[in-house]
């Protein structure tokens, strides 16, 4: 027989004993818990992923609790620190400073400005990763300082504009910079019009921007001269892209598909983007809309034709002209009109400064009266088409500023204006089956705007 009290005892165990098991969560109830980490930056509350448990606790099914936790709370223990859980963030609030970067300011002056000297400064340009790019300022961009509850400075944020950003953060080790980028969205879009007076106007009436119009002309001015060859009735139509940030227009993206009809001669452009990353633009069969050779390797009007009959300017004797003329005011770049090696760079008699190029195919170009040659053009160095080769000027014979250009092949003169141009690489054909199912998936999605856009047409008529 045990004595009362021992009894008392024992009993009252017993019963805080099966209090703690039955308040205790199972490891069923264990196991779908889920933490959230709420980001007061960002505004945004997300959950991570839930880790296994351990191999023990799988086989044993025990829930393991720490030493503070055996022995059960009072009620007001209880809701204090639960509480305390809810009230503490997951990351510290940060008190933000947004400055406009204006002409004349210095990284220097706005770090003094936001509360913070020289020191730090350092600190942050001398970080890992992209930190030191913070150096380079230019006016209009945007830079933000935050500071930490106790007055440090905990991360420096420089907007570069609405889809890149630097963001430099101090870290256990110091400052790490990290160069952000945003995708914007990409809807597409069409547009198609009737030239009546110039393609840019009616594209312009047609919804599309001079850069569209601009790539539209890149896209088909190997086969058609824009300035001499469109006439009225020709038409286009175009499948291109609207960006989009945060549900507003940001700008226009590249075009997809293009048809242009001049003369009654049909021209269909689709873009692909190949295994290396390189984007042009081809016929529904993979070849190339680009030529080898740009038919004018400059943007100017043409001054004097190619003509071997003509009486020449200065010498007043008639003497052929064996390139073409375009007039251009002093110092416009002037393009290597396909890729291939120097043969000379220098003056060369009449011609002036010069440049002369060898292509494939035995083609060779001219470029004369320049006023200065560009870097690096020396005989036997490779040049890239549309590269900038040299500028325009007056050297040599020359009434006026104006590039003279020469296209021969195998050293006959050739009319540059009206030859039949090489064409440049197509499709190979290791990635001819990729790029059939993008062709297709681009004359798809032509033929729906055509199909919508004539039944707009349609209901208009009625």
């Amino acid at each position: 027989m045990f004595p009362k009290t021992h009894l008392t005892i024992a009993a009252g165990a017993t019963v805080l004993v099966a209090a703690t098991v039955l308040m205790s969560p199972s490891s069923n109830v264990e196991a779908k818990r889920m933490s959230y980490a709420l980001d007061l930056e960002q505004g945004s509350v997300s959950a991570p992923a839930k880790g296994p448990a351990s191999a023990d606790e799988q086989n044993s099914g025990e829930v393991k609790t720490d030493t503070a936790s055996s022995s059960a709370p009072t009620s007001g223990e209880k809701g204090q620190t639960e509480a305390t859980v809810a009230a503490a963030p997951s990351e510290p609030a940060l008190d933000w400073q947004a400055f406009e970067i204006k002409s004349g300011d210095t990284l220097s002056s706005l770090f003094k400005a936001a509360g913070f000297n020289d020191g730090i400064m350092l600190s942050v340009i001398h970080g890992e990763g992209d930190a030191d790019k913070l150096q380079r300022l230019y006016a209009g961009e945007t830079i933000r300082f935050a500071s930490d509850d106790q007055g440090k400075l905990a991360a420096v944020e420089l907007q570069r504009n609405r889809l890149k950003s630097l963001k430099v953060s101090r870290t256990d080790d110091g400052f790490k910079g990290q160069i952000l980028t945003r995708e914007p969205e990409a809807r597409p879009m069409f547009a198609s019009g009737v030239i009546d007076d110039s393609l840019y106007a009616s594209a312009r009436a047609a919804g599309l921007n001079d850069k569209l119009t601009m790539e539209l002309t890149d896209i088909f001015g190997w086969d058609v001269d824009f300035v001499y060859d469109v006439r009225k009735g020709d038409r286009f139509e175009v499948v291109y892209q609207d960006l989009y940030l945060d549900g507003k227009k940001l700008g226009t993206g590249k075009i997809l598909s293009a048809r242009f009809i001049n003369r009654g001669d049909e021209r269909l452009a689709l873009l692909y983007t190949d295994d290396a990353g390189n984007s042009d633009y081809f016929t529904p069969d993979g070849k190339s809309m680009r030529k080898a050779i740009l038919r004018t390797p400059i943007d100017a009007r043409v001054s004097s034709p190619f003509n071997l009959q003509r009486r020449h300017p200065v010498l007043g004797v008639v003497r052929p002209h064996e390139g073409t003329d375009y007039a251009a005011a002093p110092g416009t770049p002037i393009k290597a009109a396909g890729s291939g090696r120097v043969i000379s760079a220098g003056r060369k008699g009449g011609y002036g400064r010069a440049v002369v190029l060898q292509h494939g195919d035995g083609i060779t170009t001219l470029y004369a009266h320049m006023s200065r040659i560009a870097r690096g053009m020396k005989a036997g160095s490779r040049v890239k088409q549309g590269q900038t080769i040299g500028y325009v000027g007056s050297s040599g014979l020359a009434t006026g500023p104006h590039l003279h250009y020469e296209y021969r092949v195998n050293g006959r003169p050739v009319n540059s204006r009206t030859v039949k141009l090489p064409d440049a690489k197509p499709v190979p054909s290791s990635e001819m089956a990729q790029f059939r199912k993008v062709a297709d998936q681009r004359l798809a999605q032509f033929n729906v705007f055509e199909g919508r856009e004539q039944q707009l047409a349609m209901a208009e008529e009625e």
